[in-house]
């Protein structure tokens, strides 16, 4: 039979471990009780399965019964700190904790692409790693899987990477999607302490009152944005979090604010950390002020190979017809820390609709709303693209992947 069909006879299988996993939600890099699912799904399969040291990372190692190239397929698997209200029969019994990014269907595709790939072990002309991954939601995990060895796992660094995203909304069920080129955006953040010195509110001139400055950087910053920056090339900064004060009356020592910062290239990346820090201490200083800004580097921007996703592009033609594939015109601004590995080393990421069937995907909750529900049935054609990348990058050889 083909990947795809082999992919839908285990259809059952991936939807029961991907609702236990839903079911059993963990955060962060220490995810024991997911591991374990992990290790039970892989178990029996001709893999070189190994667990991380600083976190509760699976690697799974495939080696093709001939000599090839090596191929890196990544899934995440930790969740979020959000009580889900879906209602589904699965939701959630971890209180404040759910899947509401997808994370827990990622795994399962990843396992079910392993399941497929080690039936097909003697016609593999190289290897596969297999990246299970936790602390994607802003711990930054597949550093630390790198710094563990992953990309080195099967004795050479692969010749690409493939990851796949589901979404809740915004992408019609069962459609591809990706780029080439800035695919996801960098975010950062911007923490800032303006000091003054305190005082009556009555009397603000006999205080230094930090309030006013800071609501001038933060307006500044949003003219910083419209007026420093191409808008073929743009920035986001949004200030989500502001205090200062304890009374009306009062005229308090400090302020302090904090916001996300998202930017779509590495040279904006760069310009956004020097001009914003620039402009918060030339605002203090007008003031008469003191203004400590700190540029906490986060995800980097999500770059796709060219080639890479032209290859991954024609396989999704190839497999499910080329009307389920969407050329993504814009990257989206949200942040992945497969990046980390992209930047590593050439390769692919797609996002796959998994809009419940009924909802409208421009409606339907997004991923991270504790509404959000994702659709099953997308399970198999996910760890069938995977399995179907991996088979064919691993055919075409060491050389830049060609469509």
């Amino acid at each position: 039979m083909s990947v795809r069909e082999d992919a839908v006879a285990i259809a059952g299988d991936l939807a029961e471990l991907r609702r236990r996993i839903h079911q059993d939600p963990e955060i962060g890099l220490d995810l024991p009780r997911t591991q374990a699912k992990v290790l039970g799904a892989l178990d029996g399969l001709p893999l070189e399965v190994t667990r991380g040291h600083a976190l509760s990372s699976v690697t799974g190692v495939l080696r093709g019964a001939q000599p090839g190239p090596t191929v890196l397929l990544r899934g995440d698997m930790d969740a979020l700190p959000i009580t889900e209200r879906t209602g589904l029969p699965y939701a959630s019994a971890v209180t404040g904790v759910m899947h509401a990014c997808g994370h827990d269907l990622h795994t399962a595709m990843l396992a079910g692409a392993a399941r497929l790939l080690s039936a097909r072990q003697a016609e593999l002309p190289g290897n596969v790693i297999f990246m299970f991954q936790p602390g994607e939601e802003g711990q930054a995990g597949a550093t630390h899987m790198i710094s563990e060895g992953v990309l080195d796992a099967a004795g050479g660094r692969p010749v690409a990477a493939y990851a796949l995203h589901a979404a809740s909304a915004q992408f019609p069920r069962g459609m591809f999607s990706t780029r080439p080129g800035s695919m996801m955006a960098a975010a950062d953040i911007l923490d800032v302490t303006v000091r003054g010195h305190g005082g009556h509110a009555s009397q603000p001139h006999l205080a230094q009152d930090p309030i006013p400055a800071a609501c001038e950087m933060v307006t500044a910053l949003q003219t910083l944005v419209t007026r420093r920056f191409d808008v073929f090339d743009p920035v986001v900064i949004t200030v989500g979090s502001f205090h200062a004060g304890t009374a009306d009356n009062i005229v308090p020592d400090e302020a302090h604010f904090l916001a996300t910062v998202r930017s779509f290239s590495a040279a904006a990346r760069d310009r956004v950390r020097a001009t914003s820090l620039g402009l918060i201490a030339d605002l203090a200083t007008a003031h008469g002020l003191q203004a400590e800004a700190d540029y906490l580097d986060g995800y980097p921007v999500t770059v796709n190979d060219a080639a890479e996703t032209a290859f991954a592009g024609q396989a999704v033609a190839d497999l499910f017809g080329e009307d389920r594939l969407i050329a993504q015109a814009n990257p989206l601004p949200g942040a992945e820390d497969f990046s980390f590995v992209l930047d590593e080393v050439p390769g692919a990421f797609l996002m796959l609709g998994a809009v419940p069937e009924g909802s409208d995907p421009a409606t339907a909750p997004f991923n991270h709303a504790a509404d959000a529900v994702f659709d099953d049935s997308i399970l198999p054609d996910g760890a069938a693209l995977l399995a179907e990348l991996a088979l064919r990058r691993l055919a075409a050889g060491a050389g830049p992947a060609a469509p």
